[in-house]
């Protein structure tokens, strides 16, 4: 009788084992909880921003491409910010704040900017070293997207206009 009880049972272990693991291998990471803390003294959580397409990017001043896709990042904010877009930008923890103040300032940049000071938000983010990165998460907070170098911004609105029904 157990004999027959272990035979039995062992289908159905394997079965919920692989069934686990099919879930785990389709559940996409989650953004991590964080808040900013920005240059003009706000705070936002990155619970706070459930119901927005999130683009975290991470960049620095004295970065040659993050200047160079800037311009792009502020028309895409401007574009897709009323349909529900937010977008953080995070300088590197080797930035000057002074630096990161000036341009922020003399760019116009219409989206939150924080400092990294102490390297807590590069950590949470997997240890972010490279400039410029971005993380796209969807309005349920789930990774969409990790990008290491200069965004591809077709390939981005494409996203956007998917995720914003725009």
């Amino acid at each position: 009788m157990k004999q027959l009880l272990k035979k039995s049972l062992l289908p159905i272990i394997i079965i919920a084992l692989l069934a686990l693991l099919g879930l785990q291998l389709t559940k996409k990471p989650q953004a991590p909880d964080v808040t900013f803390n920005t240059i003009d003294g706000r705070q936002i959580s990155m619970a706070s921003l459930k119901d927005k397409v999130v683009i975290v990017n991470f960049w620095a001043t004295d970065c040659p491409g993050c200047i160079k896709e800037m311009p792009e990042l502020i028309k895409t904010y401007n574009t897709y910010h009323p349909k529900g877009l937010e977008i953080i930008a995070v300088a590197m923890p080797h930035d000057e704040i002074s630096q990161i103040q000036n341009y922020s300032k003399s760019n116009n940049l219409p989206f939150p900017v924080t400092y990294d000071q102490s390297a807590a938000i590069t950590e949470l983010f997997g240890k972010v070293r490279l400039t410029p990165t971005a993380f796209i998460y969807n309005k349920q907070g789930d990774l969409l997207q990790r990008t290491m170098g200069e965004l591809d911004f077709a390939a981005l609105q494409q996203l956007l206009n998917k995720e914003l029904g725009a």
